[in-house]
């Protein structure tokens, strides 16, 4: 892992000289942030924890973010989720029915997604759910997306792109914070939606905090809120 990942190795007792660590542990992979005062670990599990009491409790098909999709009696579309990130999202939507790709292209956030997908197949409940509609690839969006064959362009664009939180008194969970210092802002958020528009069949979903402006481009054809999240929604021409 450490070499396809182009990290170094530390192996215990060695001393660790760095302010991360991916760790693998015997039950799971974990991105850490060490010295004091630093949150817990972070991890994919779709078995357990908060993920699975939305996919048991969240509201299944009336939530705003299968709304948003497009998830109706007798629609259940095709979806790339092209930020896929921890993979909370596409998820939900595998839950609910659909077939979501999932592209990331930090290969270090996606060495934690693929530990939680792979965990999660041998489950009785969501296994077989999971390996038959969520596949990841880890790929830069924006020119996966341009370079799609016709037939290959999916119902739905989904993007959740990483929002510079500029207040200083903005609260920001420990997950996201922490991809945030690994990874950066995603400053080509623009140009990933045209990328999408120029694909999704039916429609491209943007995920914003509720007060956040709209991403630069075309304006969304409508916007599903949420007490703390907006869901900008962007119809295609060809409906």
């Amino acid at each position: 892992m450490a070499a396809g990942l182009d990290l170094p190795l530390v192996v215990p007792p060695h001393p660790v000289v760095t302010p991360y660590l991916l760790a693998l542990m015997p039950d799971r992979l974990e991105l850490r942030e060490l010295g004091p005062g630093a949150p817990g670990p972070v991890y994919v599990d779709f078995v357990a924890g908060a993920v699975a009491h939305r996919r048991l409790f969240g509201g299944g098909r009336g939530q705003p973010l299968a709304r948003a999709i497009g998830l109706k009696r007798g629609a259940t579309p095709t979806v790339i989720d092209a930020t896929a990130g921890l993979g909370r999202d596409a998820f939900v939507l595998a839950c609910l029915g659909c077939t979501v790709h999932l592209l990331e292209r930090s290969p270090i956030i996606a060495a934690l997604l693929r530990d939680g997908l792979e965990r999660a197949v041998p489950d009785a409940v969501i296994g077989a759910l999971v390996a038959e509609r969520m596949q990841l690839q880890v790929a830069d969006a924006q020119r996966y997306l341009r370079q799609l064959d016709p037939d290959q362009h999916p119902d739905v664009v989904y993007l959740d792109p990483m929002y510079p939180h500029r207040r200083k008194s903005a609260l920001v969970g420990k997950e996201m914070r922490l991809l945030r210092q690994l990874v950066g802002d995603d400053e080509d958020a623009s140009e990933l939606l045209a990328a999408a528009l120029c694909c999704a069949r039916q429609r491209v979903v943007v995920k914003r905090p509720r007060l956040a402006p709209n991403l630069e481009g075309p304006p969304p054809t409508l916007a599903i809120t949420a007490p703390n999240t907006r869901f900008d929604v962007y119809l295609s021409l060809r409906n």
